[in-house]
């Protein structure tokens, strides 16, 4: 079996189990957003009165924190006394930041952990040898009442990236190579694993990256194999883990495999309008920028803002465009601030804002009008995904975004380098 498959049967109380296969897995841990107070209302239609595993269960307000609306603040008030209620002790209120972050930083997250949340994203967690997915609202009520959700074993594609970076290329770049070349359908309700030296070299928040845009190709899960660096990173947050042989996968054989060699990669975009359509950064040099916001649980974390940093460092944005950064977590954020970079940041004329996800879903925090170009270094850009459907959306690196900060328009990172 391959290590996913491992996770949901140990999860299923199954010896065995294969793609295809449905399965009944108890949840380790259940996670809710200020997204979905419809998890509440439906915990309570489908009969419910008290929720299975409390312990288990966290809220995270992220996604309107703090309240940017009279609607958004009374659903922060009615989850509040939801966990009160149900003895949920692990409510991460306004400020703490995104929800993916928070829980890896919280402790709740170590590798064969089966983790659901009621966000796309929860394939984050890939990274460090999870078993991470998104789920409604209705299902997530299910998961509080009764423990435990359904499951269709998905199937596991690889994605082996060979070679050494070239300087100024991030894993957001690799990442967006990908989709841009297999497309947004390639992975429906399968797990991407990732795997081969360049993700061996990786530092866990570039891992991090992978797996969070996994979810973009359509998969269900994604997966990299822990090793040394990934216990290390979870010693930081008091995670240990025994069993260590149990999520390894030597011999497994996939559905398909795709191989790259970094080396060969280039700083890359993904054009408004579709996160597959991909093009490189320096064909589109030129294109002047409203906005560039640096965040979210794509974007938002220490090697991010200290990518920034680096380039920004003793210079200035340029007139005619913001520079809005929101850290992913207000760990990261207190990290930022003792290392220095959140000073050289707004000396540079950065804005900083509270953790968590902001305008990346339009919803506070500097949302896109008619008309304006962003530069993010978040996951989406659609019509409409940061504010106006007459906006245009740019996804790029961190390197990508502050090297565009200081020229104020679309601009290869590899030209500040030397500089």
């Amino acid at each position: 079996m391959h290590a996913i498959e491992k996770i949901l049967a140990l999860a299923s109380g199954k010896s065995q189990v294969s793609a295809g296969e449905i399965v009944t897995a108890e949840i380790d841990v259940a996670e809710v957003n200020d997204l979905y107070l419809q998890v509440v209302k439906s915990f309570y239609e489908l009969g419910g009165t008290e929720v299975k595993f409390p312990d288990r269960t966290t809220f995270v307000f992220d996604h309107y924190s703090p309240a940017p609306t009279i609607k958004a603040a009374d659903n922060h008030r009615q989850m509040r006394e939801f966990c009160k209620k149900m003895g949920i002790k692990a409510l991460f209120d306004i400020g703490k930041g995104v929800c993916h972050q928070v829980l890896i930083e919280s402790g709740f997250v170590s590798p064969g952990s089966l983790v659901v949340e009621t966000d796309s994203h929860t394939t984050t967690l890939g990274a460090l040898g999870a078993f991470g997915t998104g789920v409604g609202a209705t299902d997530m009520a299910l998961i509080l009442r009764n423990g435990s959700l359904w499951f269709r074993v998905p199937e596991v594609m690889k994605i082996v990236l060979d070679g050494e970076l070239k300087p100024g290329v991030m894993a957001k770049d690799l990442i967006l190579h990908v989709i841009g070349k297999l497309k947004q359908d390639c992975a429906i309700y399968k797990c991407v694993e990732f795997a081969g030296s360049a993700v061996d070299a990786m530092s866990i928040d570039e891992r991090l990256v992978l797996c969070n845009m996994s979810v973009e190709m359509g998969a269900k899960a994604a997966y990299i194999q822990p090793d040394e660096k990934t216990y290390a990173y979870l010693a930081r947050y008091g995670i240990q883990h025994a069993k260590r042989e149990v999520f390894t996968d030597p011999d497994y054989r996939y559905s398909a495999e795709y191989h790259y060699d970094v080396g060969t990669i280039e700083p890359s975009t993904a054009l408004p309008g579709s996160v597959d359509n991909l093009a490189l950064v320096r064909e589109q040099e030129g294109i002047h920028i409203d906005q560039i916001f640096i965040g979210t649980c794509t974007g938002g974390r220490l090697n991010d803002i200290e990518t920034a940093a680096r380039i920004l460092r003793g210079k200035k944005v340029a007139q005619g465009t913001r520079l809005v950064v929101i850290p992913a977590s207000e760990v990261v954020f207190k990290q930022a601030l003792a290392k220095g970079y959140v000073q050289t940041l707004v000396e540079a004329g950065a804005v900083f804002s509270t953790p968590g996800c902001g305008p990346c879903l339009g919803a506070h925090e500097g949302v896109l009008a008619s008309g304006e170009t962003c530069l993010t270094t978040s996951s989406r850009n659609f019509p409409g995904r940061m504010g106006s459907t007459e906006a245009k959306i740019y996804v790029v690196s961190p390197a990508t975004a502050a090297a565009s900060a200081l020229s104020g328009t679309i601009t290869d990172p590899r030209s500040n380098l030397s500089k």
